[in-house]
């Protein structure tokens, strides 16, 4: 069954497949979290360790995701609908739980998202462009203790993103990512050369890249294996959804493969342009917004041309911002579309306006609605502990129990497979052992530790 004979629109080509399943795929966190975290946590040996857990966890679940998306060509849930044996059961829920993280997350993602696009105007107005480390503090402070420019600027990010999602699936979604795929690589080329000339380059690959075996724990171990779940969007639906958008000729193994491999290289790529700069001037290599909001411009005030390589900087984040947004707004987008009956246009609108009124409470988090808390945390907290934390990990047990225990085998290899070539046995054997006994188990593991419960 194509796209085209069920009237739903759909990805056109396998460049614009990549694209935009890498552009959900690549997000803020590839900037500054993923290359701190391997730093941080035993270089080389960290990265390793990442490695296995994404081919044990994150690619059977990415592939599972894809896969039943692709079988069904609908939403999360009437996927989940479609493909149970047994109607009765509601896995059905476990798409709407999807949805539900995706507001959730959008909410307070939308704000770190908000505080970028800023950073390209404060970047090209050379505001931020200083050496002075309190200079940028006060001026990151100002920012988000500022509830009028709080809201706008996240508004205004919202709107920018339907706007695109308003143009469709071919024309929005993949016109635009395979633009701005290919700008971010040369972005990133671009500051790396530059990186890589300056005094204490050796010691920054060192921190990215040495392995110190001593620094591996079970703790560590664990971050990694949290690290390759939620790095390549799982378990809100959003790689289902895309999925739906697949060509029936697109071999998902393949291509779930090349987005890993490339989602590590701009990860790899953006340590290589930070770290050398961040030991050259003498700055610490802290993960979080301080790296990216109040470290970045003070380093980027002592290069030559400093003021322009800010500017790509964050042109840079906000590009790798766009399409993680991108993916997961479409979530929402697509059940109010084709669940209740909306146009396209309508539910992008209503998912803007939704989120303009849940996120507003995360985007005031710093100004009017600082002391407000609801078990314990602000609202900003709140929504990231329940979509990191519990939606997103319980979602991924559940979609790999599904493939794995209930819709079986036989038919996950007939949908794995390409146009009537069926999927190679030993790749659809060892993808479904995974998903089976092995990537439940693990993610499991992952939620327990993030629930503190160990």
């Amino acid at each position: 069954m194509t796209n085209k004979t069920i009237g739903r629109s759909g990805f056109s080509s396998s460049f614009g497949v990549l694209a935009a399943t890498l552009g959900s795929a690549v997000g803020l966190g590839n900037i500054w979290k993923f290359p701190s975290l391997t730093g941080a946590n035993g270089g080389a040996g960290f990265l390793l360790i990442y490695l296995l857990a994404t081919l044990l966890i994150g690619l059977p679940v990415m592939i599972a995701e894809i896969t039943m998306g692709r079988a069904a060509k609908a939403n999360p849930i009437t996927t989940l609908q479609t493909l149970a044996p047994k109607k009765s059961l509601p896995w059905w829920l476990v798409g709407a739980a999807g949805m539900l993280a995706a507001f959730l997350i959008l909410s307070f993602y939308s704000e770190v998202v908000a505080w970028v696009f800023a950073y390209v105007f404060k970047a090209i107005d050379g505001s931020i462009l200083s050496s002075d480390r309190h200079v940028t503090e006060s001026a990151f402070g100002a920012l988000i203790a500022d509830p009028l420019q709080s809201l706008l600027w996240q508004w205004g990010v919202l709107v920018f993103i339907g706007g695109i999602l308003l143009m469709g699936v071919t024309k929005g979604i993949e016109g635009i990512t395979k633009k701005l795929m290919p700008v971010l690589f040369l972005l990133l080329l671009l500051l790396c050369a530059v990186s890589l000339t300056l005094p204490k380059v050796a010691e920054g690959l060192a921190f990215l890249f040495q392995p110190d075996f001593s620094k591996i724990t079970a703790g560590v171990i664990l971050t990694a294996m949290g690290l390759a779940f939620f790095k390549l969007s799982l378990g809100m639906g959003t790689m289902m959804t895309y999925g739906s958008y697949f060509r029936d000729d697109q071999n998902i193994p393949a291509t779930t493969m090349r987005v890993m491999l490339a989602d590590l290289f701009v990860s790899m790529l953006a340590g290589i342009a930070i770290f050398p700069a961040v030991f050259t001037f003498g700055f610490e290599p802290s993960a979080g917004p301080s790296l990216v909001f109040i470290t970045i411009p003070a380093v980027f005030s002592q290069i030559p041309g400093g003021h322009l390589l800010m500017i790509a900087f964050f042109v840079l984040a906000s590009v790798a911002a766009t399409g993680a947004m991108l993916s997961m707004m479409e979530v929402p987008v697509v059940i109010l579309h084709e669940r209740m009956g909306m146009s396209r246009a309508k539910a992008t609108l209503l998912t803007i306006a939704l989120l303009m009124v849940l996120g507003s409470t995360c985007a005031l988090t710093n100004s009017t609605l600082a002391g407000f808390k609801l078990f314990g945390m602000n609202m900003f907290d709140l929504f990231d502990f329940a979509s990191s934390n519990v939606l997103l990990p319980l979602g991924g047990i559940l979609l790999a129990l599904f493939v794995g225990w209930v819709w079986g085998r036989d038919n996950f290899q007939r949908a794995l497979s390409n146009q009537g070539t069926l999927a190679n046995a030993t790749v659809t054997g060892a993808v479904f052992f995974l998903l089976r006994y092995v990537s439940p188990l693990l993610i499991l593991v992952v939620m327990l530790k993030g629930l503190g419960l160990f």
